[in-house]
């Protein structure tokens, strides 16, 4: 049996994105957001959802790019950071000793230490009470080279993590359990 408990913001897994900005002054702001993720195939879309009051938020509307970086665990207490402090009031890469790093596509900043960023121009933007939705076209999507196998990303090289909602905890990415579109075959008529 199921218990109501309610409309809550608790989806599995809720990723860990890093918004990397520009303020309009030019300088790289990063935010955690984890009301995110693909949002369209064609074109290759990312959405996410910010409050108006963070510092990135004016940053978006402003510059209309972000960068989504997708740190791996390595950096979760910088990644952590990122969603506590305000660029605003504090330079977040001199704090964190991160590297910001112009986009080649987009006007916004990428962290180089983290394995993938996808840079992102801005398409659609929607008011949903509390927050902005934002999607961004992606224009491309960097990936460190030691986390390839054939080309492609590797996420048990990339050791991203996720956000539990609930708990308001991080968890690791845990073992394959089988091929997508392969395991219910023996399900289809």
């Amino acid at each position: 049996m199921k218990k109501s408990i309610g409309a809550k913001t608790i989806v599995y897994p809720a990723p860990v994105f890093i918004i990397g900005t520009y303020d309009k002054d030019g300088k790289p702001n990063a935010m955690n957001v984890a009301w995110g993720g693909i949002s369209c195939s064609a074109p290759p879309c990312v959405s996410i959802s910010l409050r108006e009051a963070t510092y990135s938020h004016g940053n978006i509307k402003n510059k209309e790019a972000f960068t989504v970086n997708i740190p791996s665990k390595k950096y979760i207490k910088e990644a952590d950071y990122f969603g506590m402090a305000s660029g605003e009031n504090e330079d977040k890469f001199d704090v964190t000793g991160l590297t910001p790093l112009k986009s080649e596509k987009v006007d916004a900043p990428y962290i180089e230490e983290f394995p993938i960023v996808l840079e992102c121009k801005l398409v659609h933007t929607a008011e949903l009470g509390l927050h902005t939705h934002f999607t961004g076209e992606i224009v491309d999507v960097k990936v460190d080279e030691s986390v390839l196998d054939n080309g492609d990303p590797d996420i048990e090289q990339i050791k991203p993590f996720l956000y539990d909602p609930s708990f308001r905890a991080y968890y690791g990415v845990g073992k394959r359990l089988g091929n997508a579109f392969s395991i219910g075959r023996e399900l289809m008529k």
